[in-house]
């Protein structure tokens, strides 16, 4: 359907890029000096909190607000979306700090960046970050404690996509990351595509980045939010924050915690998440702020469905789901999902799945000249995980049981680094130019005990005697990480519609490694150490035609390892990297009185020297990884009670030169990436004296793989969600300025699908949840 080669990509930048200055005459439009150069960076003078501004005047524009007051840029991270008024449909007034650090909004950045605001979350029923990437384009994600950071982008899955903390990366995604409550959160970023310039490496796929709620200058303003689903799920809430008794002193203040039942027996995961931020003004040119974080999650988790011959389930075979011939310990023939094992936990009665982790950080702003600014943020990090899991099911033809293998791993890490950013804004022969300079280090101490030998048993399919996890024996593996980075992003505005972006990022990564056994004797060829010194960046144009109407163009690279991720290479493992490239080309439009807007991207991606999982824990030479695909993203307001939203992304990803002893993957598609995702959703507000308003939201997901091998499909589904809310007038709760109660269904049609494969666990297959229904309430005074 869509293939686009990289010559002729190369060739449409090029005269694109041409064409635009040749309409825009260049000359004429440098003598006319009619620029628009990007709002200075400006430290917020400390003020009384009477003179704070009303919040009508917080809700204006971006733009109306820079021509009111020279300050746009905040010594601290600010929130992505400053007010719900001033949110496009699309949200492309947003402005991602994790996809540039020039201060761009997404219409200014020349690369597909989606910002999903809280206020989306709220409406949409977002729990937790994988339900927001679900909602996202062109994205799909585990939906499980047993994955929690399980996503794919672009054809991409895993530790090809960097999974960032307002800003900043802890290490490979599919180890660090947990499953997150959204309660504390401002916005969630998808950047797409290669995007080690701003992350470094991990980020051949792209990175998602979590923000976190932060200050606000004015008064203050508090919020609580419950919730109570079929599943006997809860959840609540509570923030608070604004300008305080204390001239330039702002504060910000959030607690969460929710008990997410599983559809599966004896499955929760319960959060907890306190966060808090101070932001204090102390002159004209300085501002100093800080910030803590304590987040625990605790799970009991669910890690699939076992594949099934059709013959031994008989009546109890499903269509729909999977389809597909497997051999795993045995020859299975053709496999289904057995209806009996729908709700089934196979894993151990006293599984756990247990993180505590606690983020500090702080920092500065401060204007060393008008058009000098210096900004700087020192961050420590600290993560206790540990998995007692069955996470092996696989079913043996010869027995008719399932034979199952337990997993322990637990992880110390501590994490500590500082980022400094030093912008100038200048003007060159004319042009108006932003650069900003960046240099970050970091140092990562992880210590990871494993398993020296697993415990294993076999169990019956119907109603199994899930036992505990026995005895276990463990040795010790550790990894030391130094990381240097210095980075250049620069913004050359040549007219007032017509900017080049690009930016440079020379990287320095050191790794130490050592293993030992039981006894603390050291493994065989360890301890080991390996430097890397990759070298990213990006460049490209942003034109926009007609005021609202931008094109862009971009050549962006990335790098990532080879093998698995930096915490478990091992000497015998390739240590080199990958090197992952794109050419994307698309246009973003903003029109009818900000009431509509859509935006189109196409891409080509090709990632080198991959490394792919082949089950178990063995790797595969992949050699390439070729992605090339359309997105298209549209929201309309068309009259008032009425909005229209929608998505879909067409990709087609491949290996090439995947060239193994026995056989070839050449061709075949990397695992759990769809060729199609769309969603889309409609909602009507009846404005009467409780103004109501109704919603309905779909999602398809076509097939996919849960294996390199492509012999096993997980099929094609299609769910959908409604809800209904009311807003409840002030003159009930005098004290509330707003009250809405929602009751939300989600997969009305109680859809039975596949999610999710592992393709460390092929075995076994993920399902989704099935219908279940919410009641929720939430308050703000």
């Amino acid at each position: 359907m869509f293939s686009v080669h990289a010559t002729r990509l190369r060739k449409f930048l090029a005269s694109a890029a041409l064409t635009s200055l040749a309409v825009l005459d260049l000359p004429a439009a440098m003598a006319q000096q009619v620029r628009e150069p990007l709002p200075p960076v400006e430290i917020s003078p400390a003020h009384p909190r009477k003179l704070a501004r009303p919040a009508a005047r917080e809700a204006q524009s971006p733009r109306r607000a820079a021509a009111r007051r020279p300050a746009t840029a905040s010594a601290v991270p600010k929130p992505v979306v400053p007010t719900a008024a001033a949110q496009t449909p699309l949200n492309t007034n947003a402005v991602p700090e994790s996809a540039s650090r020039l201060g761009l909004t997404v219409r200014e950045i020349p690369a597909t960046v989606e910002v999903i605001s809280a206020k989306t979350m709220r409406e949409q029923g977002y729990r937790t970050v994988s339900e927001v990437a679900q909602g996202a384009v062109g994205v799909t994600s585990g939906d499980n404690p047993a994955e929690p950071a399980a996503f794919s982008m672009r054809g991409f899955t895993n530790s090809q996509i960097n999974m960032l903390y307002n800003g900043i990366k802890i290490g490979p995604q599919n180890m660090t990351s947990r499953i997150m409550d959204t309660a504390n959160l401002e916005a969630v970023e998808f950047l797409k595509g290669p995007a080690s310039l701003i992350s470094g490496e991990g980020a051949a796929g792209g990175a998602i980045n979590t923000v976190t709620k932060q200050p606000h200058t004015g008064p203050i303003r508090n919020e609580a939010d419950f919730s109570w689903d079929s599943l006997n799920s809860f959840g609540a809430h509570y923030g608070s924050g604004g300008s305080t008794n204390v001239a330039g002193l702002d504060y910000r203040f959030d607690v969460s915690r929710a008990s997410l039942n599983g559809f599966a027996d004896d499955t929760n995961t319960k959060t907890l998440d306190v966060s808090g931020q101070l932001n204090y003004r102390i002159s004209d040119s300085l501002k100093i702020w800080g910030a803590i974080e304590y987040r625990e999650d605790r799970s009991k988790a669910y890690w699939g469905a076992p594949l099934v011959p059709i013959a031994f389930s008989g009546s109890h075979a499903t269509t729909g789901i999977v389809s597909g011939n497997y051999f795993n310990r045995t020859d299975l023939g053709a496999v289904t999902i057995d209806d009996r094992t729908f709700n089934t936990n196979y894993n151990v009665l006293d599984n756990r799945n247990v993180a505590q982790e606690v983020w500090l950080r702080g920092g500065f702003e401060l204007r060393l000249a008008p058009d000098l600014t210096l900004k700087s943020q020192a961050y420590g990090y600290g993560a206790e995980r540990t998995w007692f899991n069955n996470e092996v099911e696989a079913f043996d033809s010869t027995t008719n049981r399932v034979y199952r293998e337990r997993f322990y791993v637990a992880h110390s890490q501590r994490l500590a680094g500082n980022i400094t950013d030093l912008i100038w804004d200048a003007n060159i022969a004319g042009f108006d130019n932003r650069l900003v300079t960046t240099l970050s280090s970091s140092y990562l101490d992880f210590v990871r005990p494993g398993a020296a030998n697993f415990p294993n048993d076999d169990v019956s399919l119907v109603n199994p005697d899930r036992g505990y996890y026995g005895l276990l024996t463990t040795k010790q593996q550790t990894a030391r990480i130094d990381n240097e980075a210095l980075s250049f992003e620069d913004r050359l505005k040549l007219t007032r519609s017509f900017a080049l972006v690009g930016g440079l990022r020379v990287e320095h990564i050191g790794l130490d490694r050592n293993s030992t056994d039981k006894t603390g004797l050291e493994n065989a060829n360890f301890p080991f150490s390996k430097s890397w010194v990759p070298t990213t960046g990006r460049i490209g144009y942003t034109w926009e035609a007609v005021p609202g109407l931008t094109f862009f163009s971009q050549y962006a690279t990335g790098a990532d390892i080879a093998a698995n991720n930096i915490f478990l290479l091992s000497p015998t493992d390739p240590l080199n990297l990958t090197t992952a490239r794109t050419y994307e080309t698309g246009v973003k439009h903003l029109f009818w009185d900000n009431r509509a807007e859509w935006s189109f991207s196409a891409y080509d991606i090709l990632r080198k020297n991959v490394y792919a999982a082949a089950g178990g824990m063995q790797l595969n030479l992949a050699g390439r990884q070729e992605s090339k695909g359309v997105e298209l993203a549209a929201s309309v307001r068309p009259i008032e009670p009425l909005r229209l939203w929608g998505n879909i992304a067409y990709v087609d990803a491949r290996y090439a030169d995947y060239n193994f002893v026995g056989g070839s993957f050449s061709g075949n598609t990397p695992p759990n990436v769809p060729r199609i995702v769309a969603n889309a959703g409609a909602s009507w507000r009846l404005f009467t004296p409780w103004p109501v308003e109704l919603g309905i939201t779909g999602r398809h997901v076509g097939d996919r793989y849960n294996t390199d091998a492509n012999v096993v499909t997980m099929k094609a589904y299609t769910v959908a969600d409604v809800y209904a809310f009311v807003d409840i007038p002030k003159t009930v709760f005098d004290a509330v300025d707003q009250a809405r109660l929602t009751f939300r269904v989600r997969n009305i049609a109680d859809k039975r699908y596949a999610i999710w494969g592992d393709p460390f666990y092929p075995d076994q297959i993920l399902l989704g949840a099935p219908r279940t229904y919410e009641i929720s309430a939430a308050f703000k005074w």
